[in-house]
């Protein structure tokens, strides 16, 4: 089973998130942003950006470490919204896809299957 882990620091939203994955076949685990990285297994970690362009790099950066070669999506109320989702925003954080918030249940599941494909 696909396995995905979720760095966000809202409760509700971790939660929402880790429902609209688990409801669609993936196994998801949320984490509160400011946690240390752990290192749990992951097809794809999904972390959630207050400032991306200050902490957000490092915490980034914090999350590659401790998940080396593990595809990354960014979500973030910074991010406007019709972003591109891999564009330059993306390249410049290291990430594969960014999504602005507030995001759907269809647009986060459709990043997902893009990148690592349905639930196994």
């Amino acid at each position: 089973m696909s396995c995905i882990v979720i760095y966000e620091e809202d409760d509700l939203m971790r939660s929402l998130l880790e429902e609209w994955l688990q409801d669609a076949g993936y196994l998801a685990h949320g984490v509160a942003s400011h946690s240390a990285p752990t290192k749990d297994c992951a097809d794809l970690v999904i972390v959630s950006l207050y400032m991306p362009k200050h902490a957000g790099a490092r915490l980034v950066g914090d999350i590659r470490t401790a998940y080396p070669g593990t595809p990354l999506v960014a979500i973030s109320a910074q991010f406007r919204s019709g972003l591109s989702t891999a564009g330059a925003t993306a390249k410049t954080l290291g990430v594969a896809q960014v999504i602005a918030k507030p995001l759907t249940r269809d647009a986060l599941l459709a990043t997902v299957r893009a990148i690592i494909g349905p639930p196994n």
